[in-house]
């Protein structure tokens, strides 16, 4: 199966976050099928991490995440591009490290292993177990793959998610002065985070807030009782200065329900390779056991998530031949020195 019929294979399976049994049963038996000891690390019932090695000392892993976000799109292709669900993310990265892995295997490199997770568009759930599989405690480096544009990304922003929540009282609609709306308080919290300015860092770049879910109230002809935002906010520093500066903005007006963080990251620089810093986060703040983090992959961050998601086809090609370097340098130790963390 070449490069171009692995990636269209893989995004054939949907696997929506919490529904990548299907596609982690696929490679386990194309891996094993290519020789690979595979094994299915249970996340939850119906969810499995995908663990894949040709040694029992891997010091390099490559990695990155099987789920998708939705809806499924099926897969279409033309002379350049390839369409649809996790063509960029991030099933064509899969096919990408398995073939990179394969090439490398043929020059008789064998010190490699392939690490495919669940759930990273939501939490990281399936990176957070893996982090404590034996054979993290044996990698080197760990190279992770998201939509970089082919660049080596030294540093990626965190991802801090929560709720704020309202209450009030319930009333006629009629007259609300014998109510109290939790919905009109909610928007005076979120008026106010809006014209926050949040802590910056020079390296990571700007901290940024997406109010992204609203929900409450009851009926038109009810006073809302009830009412909560979601928000993710990309963090350039640690979550504490984030947190008391909502805490700081809600006051006694609301609640702050904290769901999950992930910090930003500094990776390992190399040499040869473009490099840039990206604002997305990634499974590599859950897998801290597993080595030094680097972060590449082909296409481009700004058309995941989106109905017209794609990858260039010479850009798939073009990141078999960079991983392929990048790991004969990392196991020939041809690194610049780690930033510091």
């Amino acid at each position: 199966m070449n490069l171009f019929e692995l990636t269209k294979s893989l995004m054939s399976i949907p696997s929506t976050s919490g529904e990548e049994e299907a596609v982690g049963f696929w490679l386990r038996d194309h891996l094993a099928s290519l020789g690979w000891t595979v094994e299915l690390q249970a996340v939850s019932a119906n969810q499995n991490n995908v663990i894949a090695y040709l040694n029992e000392t891997p010091r390099v892993w490559l990695s990155t995440h099987m789920d998708t976000v939705p809806p499924f799109i099926a897969p279409t292709e033309d002379d350049e591009k390839i369409y649809g669900r996790g063509s960029c993310d991030a099933k064509g990265i899969i096919a990408a490290q398995i073939t990179a892995a394969e090439l490398l295997r043929r020059d008789g490199i064998e010190d490699i292993g392939l690490l495919y997770t669940v759930e990273e568009e939501r939490a990281s759930t399936g990176a957070k177990v893996a982090n404590d599989h034996p054979l993290a405690a044996k990698c080197e480096y760990m190279i992770n793959g998201e939509p970089t544009d082919n660049d080596l990304a030294i540093g990626s922003k965190g991802a801090f998610r929560a709720k704020i929540k309202t209450k009030g009282k319930a009333a006629h609609s009629a007259y609300p002065e014998q109510g109290d709306s939790a919905i009109e308080k909610l928007l005076d919290i979120l008026e106010d985070v809006r014209h926050t300015r949040f802590p910056n860092d020079e390296f990571f770049g700007e901290t940024t807030c997406n109010i992204a879910t609203l929900d409450g109230g009851i009926a038109l002809n009810v006073i809302p009782p009830n009412a909560e935002a979601g928000i993710l906010i990309r963090l350039t520093t640690p979550d504490e200065p984030i947190v008391h500066a909502l805490e700081s903005i809600i006051r006694d007006r609301g609640e702050l329900e904290v769901m999950s963080y992930s910090l930003p990251v500094k990776m390992l620089e190399v040499e040869g390779f473009k490099q840039k810093v990206v604002r997305f986060t990634t499974d590599i703040p859950h897998l801290t056991n597993w080595g030094q983090p680097l972060l590449l992959g082909p296409g481009s961050i700004l058309v995941a998530h989106t109905k017209d998601e794609f990858v260039l086809k010479k850009d798939i090609e073009a990141s078999v031949e960079l991983y392929v370097n990048l790991i004969k340098k990392l196991l020939n130790a041809e690194i610049a020195e780690a930033a510091e963390i």
